[in-house]
């Protein structure tokens, strides 16, 4: 709630002019009944036309005034709590990119997907139904039970008693209603996880059949998500008729008493009873009004959990200044992810001197990905330290150190737009003369100029009318039109095959000469003829050196190389 009376404040002044309109609106519809009486006992019961119409005439323009109290109010609400939800949603998405993986992975992507959008759209509901409810409510409630026994004093023990149980159901609706709205947001979050996954990965689901299972676990999600919304429902099934009831009540006790306690002028006896239908239509607002409150209070907390989210890589005070060579060194470093006690890292060490080519190979879950990914310090290690210039990664401003390493993950990720968008992701100042040279280092230009429209043909939502190779030659490409110190290819060249892979490489070696190449491969024939070959085996280096010191130290490497290979092909060698 904290973070709702925050943004109200920031603003404030148009708030406070909602406000005012408010009041205006929730004032004429309170002098409604009342001249409406005078209307009745002074003008229809004397038979008095002039006192018909001059009330009448009042009751005409003070309708004007609150019906244009009303649209302004309405359009300041509108807006306020847009504007609300564009600078929290700005705020949301400006924090996340500030994030490391490690605090994405502690607060999960579609969690937070879910807090930028469904978390903040009820807090926007909330602030638009405050200014255009909250406020007026109590006006209303409390100028109508004024009034009331202003007329009647006769009413004011039913009125006592009539407020009394209404604000104990009130108080008992917030507090069922509130853990089940929170509980029906972590319910969300798990239908988006699922929902995420599952459009990710449809064609691995279509390709092994598994469409059924998969539509069993939406479905596990989907009736969780609807046990959920069904017990927050609930809630406000019983508690706002209960509050109905009660205002019911009271008006029928007040007509009992009208008709059996003597005299009482039909006017005010009607402006009564409008009265009391004021109280029973405040009363359901402030019920209303609090649900949703109670779910804004439980999407507030999970949005200023991101917002109070600290970043769990720091920048340096003083970072150094130098942009970094190609230069790369681990020094003992070990690494766990944050959800595993098990180290994916232990003990790395190796040394890489500028314009050399390392090659990385080791079996599935050796921890090749995870040790690439701390050198543009992706996640910070957990023992000792990896230098890239010479210098510590957490000395370095990470944009700087980030702009000297050229990219390129183990899924090829392309975004919706044309090829030339794609590629100037890598540097948005580059010219066609730039886009072709790193096309061409790629052997990507083969297929881009077979496009009727080159370098502007558009590609779907993850390059899918790309094939593997060709998704992975433009994410080579986009990683080399930077002209980084340091280029990583993580298994980028999986889906190609042989002969275009060795000229991928070749090519690379020409278009990059002094850059540093780092080449995770599951095939020992795309790294043996690097300068250097790190040989992992579960999260240690089990080897580091050129393939044949390697066939002579590491058994590791030698049986990755005999179940590829064989014996004698290296025999002959």
């Amino acid at each position: 709630m904290k973070l709702i009376i925050t943004k109200i404040k920031e603003h404030l002044g148009l708030f406070l002019t909602a406000i005012f309109f408010l009041t205006v609106e929730s004032l004429s519809d309170l002098l409604q009944p009342t001249l409406m009486s005078h209307i009745v006992d002074d003008g229809v019961k004397n038979q008095d036309v002039g006192t018909v119409l001059f009330f009448g005439g009042i009751m005409l323009g003070v309708a004007f005034v609150g019906a244009a109290g009303a649209v302004i109010r309405n359009n300041l609400s509108v807006r306020t709590s847009q504007q609300i939800g564009k600078e929290l949603r700005s705020e949301l998405y400006r924090k996340i990119q500030a994030f490391s993986f490690e605090n994405i992975d502690r607060l999960h992507p579609a969690s937070l997907i879910t807090r930028i959008t469904n978390d903040v759209t009820q807090i926007q509901n909330f602030i638009n139904g405050t200014m255009r409810i909250l406020v007026k409510a109590p006006i209303t409630c409390i100028g109508a039970i004024i009034l009331i026994v202003t007329q009647t004093p006769r009413q004011i023990p039913m009125i006592v008693v009539i407020l009394v149980i209404s604000t104990l159901l009130i108080a008992g609706n917030m507090r069922f209603g509130y853990p089940r709205f929170v509980r029906l947001q972590r319910r969300l979050d798990r239908l988006n996880s699922v929902s995420r996954e599952f459009l990710t990965s449809i064609r691995v689901v279509k390709a092994f059949g598994q469409e059924a299972y998969e539509t069993g676990r939406f479905g596990t999600a989907a009736e969780e998500l609807s046990a959920s919304g069904i017990s927050a429902t609930r809630v406000t099934a019983v508690f706002g008729p209960l509050i109905n009831l009660t205002v019911n009540i009271g008006i029928v006790v007040l007509l009992w008493l009208g008709g059996t306690g003597g005299h009482q002028d039909v006017g005010k006896l009607m402006a009564s009873i409008n009265y009391m239908t004021q109280v029973l239509f405040a009363l359901s607002m402030v019920s209303n009004i609090l649900n949703t409150m109670v779910r804004a209070t439980a999407s507030a907390e999970r949005v200023q959990e991101v917002l109070s989210e600290k970043p769990a890589m720091r920048e340096p005070e003083i970072p150094t200044a130098e942009k970094p060579d190609g230069r790369v060194a681990f020094e003992n470093v070990s690494f766990s992810y944050i959800h595993s006690p098990e180290k994916s890292l232990d003990n790395v060490s190796f040394c890489l001197e500028s314009g050399q080519v390392l090659g990385i190979i080791g079996a599935t879950g050796s921890g090749k990905s995870t040790l690439v990914s701390l050198i543009p310090r992706f996640y910070d290690v957990t023992g000792g330290r990896v230098l890239v210039g010479g210098r510590d990664v957490r000395s370095q401003k990470t944009s700087q150190l980030r702009e000297a390493i050229g990219m390129v993950p183990q899924k090829s990720l392309l975004f919706s737009g044309t090829i030339r968008d794609n590629l100037k992701w890598g540097d948005p100042e580059a010219d066609d003369k730039a886009l072709d040279a790193a096309a061409h280092a790629a052997c990507a230009d083969e297929f881009i100029n077979g496009f009727s429209k080159g370098y502007d043909t558009v590609l779907g939502q993850g390059g899918v009318n790309l094939s593997g190779g060709q998704k992975q030659r433009l994410s080579i490409a986009r990683a080399l039109i930077r002209h980084p110190a340091i280029l990583v290819m993580d298994d980028s060249t999986s889906a190609l095959d042989a002969t275009t892979e060795a000229a991928v490489m070749t090519r690379i070696r020409e278009y990059a000469r002094g850059t540093t190449v780092i080449l995770i491969s599951q095939r020992i024939a795309s790294v043996m003829r690097a300068d250097k070959i790190l040989c992992m085996d579960e999260g240690r280096v089990s080897g580091f050196g050129t393939h044949e010191a390697l066939m002579a130290e590491s058994p590791v490497y030698r049986e990755i190389y005999k179940s590829q290979i064989g014996d004698d092909e290296h025999a002959s060698r």
